[in-house]
């Protein structure tokens, strides 16, 4: 990487600790969340000592400082994903909001009955239960497009399902449980040959690997600051603007409105429409500054690194007697998912961590994905730009 490994991890004060009675933390649950690295939790700290105010009502200084820091952040956040205009780019609590949005603001007022959603087994739920909302309340219907033992996207089954009624096509770039890296330009490309809308669930991608909306061509990308090195509770919804401005606002209040009378109310133009109430104003400077860091190291370096540290971490488990691995995607990013034989995915997950090594252990909100492989659950150990190969072999001797 452009930075050397060691002084990145100088930044995440985290990782500089002790746990379970003095093991040194391992963290290796970044698919999770990632940690913070000190220049985020200074510019939010500087927005909540110093430039507390709420935004774009206020005439005093503090107030325009901190309108100021909010939409310098959807200027970052454009330039980073590729936006053609910050007006494309609305700040929502994160990926599962975006999704949300999409459902009920341009799906419950575009769609009716018989319209066809397709979707893919890999989805994490918020890329699911959506559009199951949706289907209750419209009549539309759902399809999912199948996966194959490497827990990669069967493209085939895929282009059969894509069809004159379908008018929505969502999917994962990076599966969160296994993974997989999506073949994103094709299924795209497929998609807007039979004219369908499509989103991307990015939220594995973001951190890992370059993003370009424009070439994507997707219509909306969905993505959460704190799998960004942001904080939580905070993440952006990009929308071409043609499609956002034919959509009515998805919660009313301050802020997305032009005018209010008793008879009437104006909405406001995009973003703003989709930015009801106060929002996450600490917590968007936050994500703005997880951009900036990672911009300071190299997106591409990052990717290589993880990848790396992943594939290494995989060998590594699969010599050890017992352990099987889930998920072989010809392209996958910094994801682990695996068993040991006889023994629970939650038992994994507390034995490791009375090492202190920290992976996740569960269905990872992928339950369709557990079902495909017969497993109730995986342990799944997921890399960051800051992990190293001693950490790899902390993994492998808990």
């Amino acid at each position: 990487m452009s930075r050397d490994l060691k002084a990145i991890r100088e930044d995440f004060p985290a990782l500089h600790q002790t746990v379970r009675g003095g093991k040194p933390l391992v963290y290796l649950d970044n698919a999770a969340t990632t940690l913070k690295p000190r220049a985020v939790v200074e510019a939010m700290n500087a927005y909540y000592q110093q430039e507390t105010a709420n935004i774009h009502r206020g005439v005093h200084y503090l107030s325009e400082v901190a309108t100021e820091k909010y939409e310098a952040v959807r200027e970052k956040i454009a330039a980073f994903i590729g936006a053609e205009t910050t007006e494309q780019i609305v700040f929502t609590t994160g990926t599962t909001a975006g999704i949300n949005l999409v459902a009920q603001s341009w799906g419950r007022n575009k769609l009716q009955a018989g319209d066809e959603i397709l979707i893919t087994h890999l989805e994490h739920h918020s890329n699911i239960v959506p559009w199951q909302m949706l289907c209750e309340q419209v009549g539309c219907v759902l399809k999912v497009a199948p996966i194959n033992d490497a827990g990669e996207v069967i493209q085939e089954e895929y282009l059969k399902l894509l069809g004159s009624r379908t008018r929505l096509v969502s999917f994962a770039y990076v599966s969160n449980s296994l993974g997989t890296i999506n073949p994103v330009h094709q299924m795209v490309q497929a998609a807007r040959e039979v004219g369908a809308v499509v989103l991307i669930d990015g939220a594995q991608a973001v951190a890992n690997l370059p993003v370009d909306v424009q070439e994507l061509d997707c219509d909306f990308f969905a993505f959460s600051g704190h799998k960004l090195f942001g904080p939580t509770g905070v993440g952006v919804l990009y929308g071409k603007r043609e499609l956002l401005e034919s959509m009515p606002p998805f919660l009313g209040g301050g802020d997305m409105i032009l005018s209010v009378t008793f008879e009437k109310t104006v909405y406001n133009r995009v973003p703003a429409r989709f930015e009801a109430g106060t929002p996450h104003i600490g917590g968007v400077i936050g994500m703005g500054a997880g951009v900036d860091y990672i911009q300071k190291i190299d997106l591409e370096d990052i990717a290589a690194h993880e990848q790396q540290i992943a594939r290494r971490a995989g060998e590594r488990l699969a010599q050890i007697p017992g352990v099987r691995l889930i998920g072989a995607a010809r392209k996958k990013t910094s994801i682990v998912s695996f068993l040991v034989d006889e023994v629970h995915p939650h038992d994994i997950g507390t034995i490791l961590d009375a090492e202190g090594v920290a992976i996740r252990a569960g269905h990872h909100c992928t339950q369709p994905v557990m079902q495909r492989f017969g497993v109730p659950a995986t342990g799944r150990a997921s890399f960051s730009l800051y992990n190293t190969e001693e950490e790899i072999e902390a993994l492998a001797a808990a």
